[in-house]
């Protein structure tokens, strides 16, 4: 046990806290059944993660940071235009949380038990994702593609309209037949507004 001890890392804990919560559900899953699953103590764990709601909060970091990242990859690339950009961005994040709810049900339920938990942890990856927004729609102002006064404001008008896609309350709204195109127009919409009156002034 020892020399595994001396392996553990943070990252083995929560790969083995997201198999345990996958099998056992938010409710049931322990500390214990954690520490079980990588053949150490249950003191081992905590010596990464000081409380189960401190190794909670973090697993469901972990798995937000995921769709982060994936789409940070798009508000930087600057080889797409700033309304490429927003859709594409937008399109990305809509399919990763239907693929997360489609592929793996039981552990999005989980997650989505365990947000209520950890809402600071929700709350500062809103905070992400509407920035990087808010850099899409600042490019797109600095290029003359959008004309808006205050790109942060704008940002999370855009994130908020567009919660039917990506905010896992309405799950069972992405299974329609219909969800492809209402996306589509909406985010059409969305882009009609932030470019009005560019050529105004």
């Amino acid at each position: 046990m020892g020399a595994t001890t001396e392996t553990l890392t943070a990252e083995r804990i929560l790969a083995a806290t997201e198999e345990v919560l996958r099998r056992h559900g938010p409710a049931k899953a322990t500390v214990v059944d954690v520490a079980r699953a990588l053949g150490v103590s249950h003191g081992s764990v905590y010596r990464h993660f000081r409380t189960k709601a401190a190794l909670r909060a973090a697993v469901s970091k972990r798995w937000l940071d995921r769709t982060s990242g994936e789409l940070a990859v798009i508000a930087a690339d600057t080889d797409r235009d700033p309304g490429t950009r927003l859709y594409d961005w937008l399109a990305a994040l809509f399919e990763a949380k239907r693929r997360k709810a489609g592929d793996d049900p039981e552990l999005f339920a989980t997650y989505m038990a365990l947000s209520k938990e950890t809402g600071e942890v929700v709350g500062e990856h809103i905070d992400d994702l509407t920035g990087q927004l808010t850099a899409i729609i600042e490019a797109g102002v600095a290029s003359g593609d959008f004309a808006v006064r205050d790109p942060a404001a704008e940002a999370r008008a855009v994130f908020h309209a567009t919660g039917r896609f990506h905010d896992p309350g309405y799950v069972e709204v992405w299974r329609d037949p219909e969800a492809d195109a209402d996306f589509a127009a909406l985010v059409e919409l969305l882009l009609r507004g932030l470019r009005a009156g560019r050529s105004a002034d």
